[in-house]
């Protein structure tokens, strides 16, 4: 297993380790390690509503060529309608908080996040920090400026 950079991490809530779970991997093939809902008591999120959930962590990362990303979970977006308000969530290397999920609920009923669930997954990414060229023409392409449902639905 390829275990990367060494990420310092900081429990900002005395629940992590002994009630709550550290993020991890759940399997050798995960991309993203799962956090937890770090929270004394239940989290209702009403339905059609939003809320905040925090993690117990806190972050730094070791440079500004990294971010780390946290994502939706798929089984809670498919079976509940649960997501994260601002799709992806983005940690800065600068930013040194807790992690806060902010969750969405997308369906017609209320959402309840126990301490421990596994309620979004953290991700880690290269960042490219570009310079502008400014240009008065772009280079030809096959496609073009052609956007929105310009390559067809299902075409093989």
């Amino acid at each position: 297993m390829n275990t990367g950079s060494r990420i310092k991490v900081k429990i900002v809530s005395p629940l992590l380790k002994t009630k709550i779970p550290m993020p991890a991997y759940a399997t050798e093939g995960s991309a993203g390690m799962d956090l937890h809902a770090c929270c004394e008591s239940e989290i209702t999120i009403p339905a059609r509503s939003r809320g905040k959930v925090p993690t117990g962590i806190a972050i730094e990362l070791p440079h500004p060529d990294l971010a780390a990303l946290v994502f939706p979970r798929s089984g809670l977006a498919s079976k509940h309608g649960i997501s994260l308000s601002n799709a992806v969530g983005v940690i800065d290397s600068d930013y040194r908080g807790e992690i806060i999920c902010l969750v969405k609920n997308d369906s017609d009923t209320e959402f309840v996040v126990h301490p421990g669930d596994r309620i979004a997954q953290l991700i880690f990414f290269p960042i490219y920090r570009i310079v502008w060229d400014e240009v008065s023409e772009l280079g030809e392409t096959e496609r073009g400026a052609g956007g929105f449902g310009s390559t067809g639905i299902g075409k093989f």
